[in-house]
């Protein structure tokens, strides 16, 4: 579990007693971050024949605001930068995780925690903006029997504030999931490999590592699409919780 631990790189002193010390996973964000500005700032250049890297960039572009406008609708577009940055950020840590240089900043439950708080957060501010004291109308779905207000209200509010913790949990599970079994797999190829050694029958251990091997190449290609999928579900769910202050008249 040592690709997990979190070590500092540069201490700091504390402030307010919160420690802000640069550590290997604040390393790996500011590297992501890093990433992401210097992609676009080199796809985003105009060209009348577009590039690789405009391209792809393009790509993403299209898709996240294809998902905001549909999850959305058009009164929705003014959120998609958020959107957007969000999906870029996660998946570029994501991906960078699969490198040996670097931690998976996402496999570390702060770090998905403060992501998620952040986004509902966004979604309170802009419901309370847009609606005043209409937002808690969330709370309380249109259609329903006032004698079933008094049960549906707490539900409702319980789900909502669930819905961080479901965000966090979820990118963090599968991240973290993954990379376990990973390891698991490699232990498995080392330990069989040395098994076979022993000469006799237990050389079918070479078998054994062999197969595991395999299973940890089509791993890594399932780690990759995980990433991609789970940056992707992760714009999904906000946009969803923002299209419900966004359009809360049809709630």
């Amino acid at each position: 579990m040592e690709q997990f631990e979190i070590h500092k790189i540069i201490d700091l002193p504390k402030i307010a007693g919160i420690d802000i010390s640069i550590t290997n996973v604040t390393v790996a964000m500011f590297a992501a971050a890093a990433l992401v500005c210097a992609f676009f700032a080199l796809s985003a250049r105009r060209a009348i024949v577009p590039g690789r890297l405009q391209s792809v960039g393009e790509v993403f572009f299209e898709q996240i605001d294809d998902l905001a406008e549909s999850i959305m609708g058009h009164g929705g577009r003014s959120y998609f930068p958020l959107v957007f940055t969000l999906f870029m950020f996660i998946l570029t840590m994501n991906l960078l995780g699969m490198l040996i240089v670097l931690p998976t900043a996402t496999s570390q439950l702060a770090v998905t925690a403060t992501l998620a708080v952040l986004t509902i957060g966004i979604v309170i501010v802009v419901g309370l903006l847009k609606h005043g004291l209409k937002f808690f109308k969330l709370f309380a779905p249109s259609g329903v029997p006032l004698f079933i207000l008094p049960l549906i209200v707490p539900i409702e509010i319980m789900s909502f504030f669930f819905r961080p913790l479901t965000l966090a949990l979820r990118l963090f599970g599968n991240m973290i999931g993954g990379h376990i079994v990973l390891n698991v797999f490699g232990g498995f190829v080392i330990s069989l490999a040395v098994v076979a050694m022993a000469g006799g029958l237990s050389t079918l251990g070479i078998l054994g590592s062999g197969v595991a091997l395999g299973g940890i190449i089509a791993l890594i290609a399932l780690e990759f699409l995980v990433a991609l999928l789970q940056a992707f579900v992760f714009a999904v769910l906000a946009c969803v919780y923002l299209n419900d202050v966004v359009n809360l008249d049809q709630h």
